[in-house]
């Protein structure tokens, strides 16, 4: 399985025709839960309200709680070369790669789940 996807978009349309979404989703309440961060989303959300929730949700947490979000980062198992790769100078566009780099990384998880 190719898991470079070019964006969002495509990872989370790959995540609906493997009819893999809801775990996705169910993954990402999992590690919210177990990085104490009170957000939960309903497994019927659209890929693209996910999106838009999950921007503003990590945007908050780069401005607001930043040790939220590296355990957020580690819980989930984010790269910490490739967050560090990124430029963080517009925090609006570092947050978007960010939730692009754990969608990627949670969707891997769920991936290998399914297929063993």
């Amino acid at each position: 399985m190719n898991f470079n996807f070019p964006d969002i978009s495509s990872l989370l349309s790959e995540a609906g025709k493997e009819n893999l979404y809801k775990n996705l989703i169910h993954q990402l309440n999992k590690d919210f839960k177990f990085s104490n961060i009170n957000e939960e989303y309903d497994e019927d959300i659209a890929p693209v309200k996910l999106k838009r929730d999950l921007h503003e949700l990590i945007y908050r947490l780069i401005h607001e709680k930043f040790n939220d979000y590296l355990n957020l980062l580690y819980i989930i198992d984010v790269p910490e070369k490739q967050v560090k790769e990124l430029d963080g100078f517009d925090v609006v566009k570092l947050s978007e790669q960010v939730v692009f780099l754990i969608l990627k990384r949670e969707w891997q998880k769920v991936w290998f789940k399914n297929k063993t």
